[in-house]
């Protein structure tokens, strides 16, 4: 095996293994270890006629100590849970979870990048309906799996700004809808405006409430966050927004650093008068925004190159805890 780590982009690959759970009559089996990037699946799997699939992401990281360190991965098995919750599958025990990771990073450890590549591992649980079911009804059977693949950034070019849009002809999520879960279907609903925006020259789109369209909800591939001109960390309230794990983690960082945080519903208009605005998740952590248009309105944000100094600091100090370059305040990382 050769891999340039530093020539890698946010792509899949190949390792040596992932790891397959399955829940049947009630219970998850022990799971296996399983070479093989394929299997058969019914062909009435709820998965594939109603869209039983969640799933999640998150990174683990070879740090500076040497030590193999996954972020905050208990709070990834809580979310996949409340996923499955949502579309009536079987719920994931974190100790599984868990187990499933340490399990699975110890079999590939040979694709862990090393520490000074800026290279990561990338994690992507994912659990489906593979019960057959033609009535609309929930599976009987539900596999999980937990694949891993090291990864370069995201974006290549580091904390360069993109420019945003908005398309008033689509929503993200319905007001009462699914758009706190991390389910598969809301991701492919939103594939269309992501291609129209990337026709149009935009890295990424953004979404107001499906409801009134006044306010901010998230960006197509991550939470929407602000620093307005007093220094406060300002991001969107509303239920039609994922619990993003990044943005709960730079809200605990900016209060610890000692900023004011405010967690609320953002009119659009409110755009224009912050001083610094970002993308935020677990493949980027930050994307500095500093262009919005909607159509015919064009709104600038930020410096036009780089990342304001806010979003900066915050960007330094949370990886600096992800890579164990600096203390752990909030026992985020976990030794696997």
């Amino acid at each position: 095996m050769n891999i340039d780590w530093s020539k890698l982009g946010f792509a899949y690959m190949q390792t040596r293994s992932h790891i397959r759970y399955t829940w049947k009559n009630g219970s998850w089996d022990r799971g296996e270890l399983v070479a093989e990037p394929y299997f058969n699946i019914h062909i009435a799997a709820t998965a594939l006629h109603y869209g039983q699939t969640a799933f999640e992401g998150l990174k683990v990281y070879r740090c500076k100590d040497g030590v193999v360190r996954a972020f905050r991965p208990e709070m990834n098995a809580r979310r996949i849970s409340a996923s499955a919750r949502r579309s009536c599958m079987a719920e994931i025990p974190e100790e599984l979870f868990l187990d499933g990771l340490r399990r699975v990073v110890k079999d590939n450890l040979d694709y862990l990048p090393p520490y000074g590549t800026g290279a990561t591992m990338y994690v992507r649980p994912l659990l489906f309906g593979s019960g057959a079911q033609i009535g609309v009804n929930a599976a009987n059977e539900y596999t999980f799996i937990i694949m891993v693949m090291p990864v370069g950034a995201y974006y290549k070019g580091g904390l360069n700004p993109v420019r945003a849009i908005i398309l008033d002809d689509f929503d993200r999520a319905a007001p009462n809808g699914t758009g706190a879960s991390k389910l598969g279907g809301n991701y492919g609903a939103a594939l269309l405006p992501h291609k129209i925006a990337n026709e149009k020259g935009f890295s990424v789109d953004l979404y107001l409430d499906a409801a009134e369209h006044k306010y901010i909800d998230e960006f197509g591939t991550s939470n929407f966050l602000a620093i307005d001109k007093k220094g406060a960390y300002v991001t969107p309230k509303s239920k039609s927004v994922l619990p993003s794990v990044t943005n709960d983690g730079l809200m605990k960082l900016a209060a610890h650093l000692g900023m004011p945080v405010e967690w609320r519903p953002i009119l659009f208009e409110e755009i224009a008068d912050f001083a610094e605005i970002a993308a935020c998740g677990t493949a980027v952590v930050i994307t500095p925004v500093n262009e919005i248009v909607r159509g015919d309105q064009v709104i600038k944000v930020g410096p036009r190159e780089g990342a304001g100094p806010v979003l900066q600091k915050l960007y330094d100090n949370y990886t600096a805890i992800q890579w164990g370059e600096a203390p752990d305040p909030f026992g985020w990382t976990v030794e696997l």
